[in-house]
C-alpha cells in the first residue's frame, strides 16, 4: 500500500446485498482487461491531494449520527459504448452539492458539471454491444431501493484505486 499523495475520487458505499448485486453485473458485462476497480457510484472524480485533511473532515461530519440517505435505482441507461444503471437520491445529491461548494475553486471540469448519478455496468466496448445489453437489461428492469452505506475516499493511482477512508451513516 502506498501512501503517498494522490488525485482523492469520492463514491458512495453501497450496503452488502446492493454491492454483491452490482459487483456480479460489472463482473459479467465489463470487459475484464478493462474493469480494475468495483461497482460504484462516484460523487467526485478527481480532488487534488492538498484537500485530504478538510475532505476528511466533511465526509465524517456528513456521515457521522446521520441517518443513511434515501436513494433508489431508477433506470437503465444509454452511455453510448456502455450501459450503467441512474440512481436517484436527493438526499445524497445534496450531500454532494454541499461539497461541491466547498471545494468549488478546486474540481475539475468534469466535477463542476451537473451530477448524473449512475453506476456504470459496461463501458468500452462496440455500440452495437451496449445497444444490445441495453435492451436485455430493460426487459425485467424496475426501480428499487439501493441502500448508501457510507461514503468513501479512495487515492487514484493511475487506473488502481487505493482506499483512503470509509464513513458509515447510521443504519436502520
Amino acid at each position: 500500500m502506498t501512501t503517498s499523495p494522490a488525485p482523492i475520487i469520492v463514491t458512495a458505499v453501497f450496503g452488502k446485498d446492493d454491492f454483491a448485486h452490482l459487483d456480479a453485473l460489472r463482473k459479467r458485462y465489463y470487459p475484464a482487461d478493462r474493469n480494475r476497480v468495483q461497482a460504484h457510484l462516484t460523487l467526485f472524480h478527481h480532488l487534488p491531494p492538498s484537500v485530504g485533511d478538510e475532505l476528511k473532515f466533511r465526509l465524517n461530519a456528513e456521515t457521522r449520527g446521520a441517518k443513511a440517505p434515501r436513494a433508489r435505482l431508477s433506470r437503465v441507461m444509454s452511455l453510448g459504448q456502455g450501459v450503467a444503471l441512474g440512481v436517484e437520491s436527493p438526499d445524497l445529491m445534496e450531500i454532494r452539492d454541499q461539497l461541491a461548494d466547498a471545494f468549488a475553486g478546486l474540481l475539475m471540469p468534469q466535477d463542476r458539471q451537473p451530477w448524473r448519478p449512475h453506476i456504470t455496468i459496461q463501458n468500452k466496448v462496440a455500440s452495437s454491444e451496449a445497444k444490445a445489453l441495453l435492451e436485455a437489461l430493460s426487459v425485467d428492469f424496475e426501480p428499487r431501493p439501493l441502500r448508501i452505506a457510507g461514503l468513501s475516499s479512495w487515492y487514484y493511482r493511475g487506473g488502481q484505486w487505493e482506499l483512503l477512508a470509509k464513513y458509515s451513516f447510521v443504519m436502520p
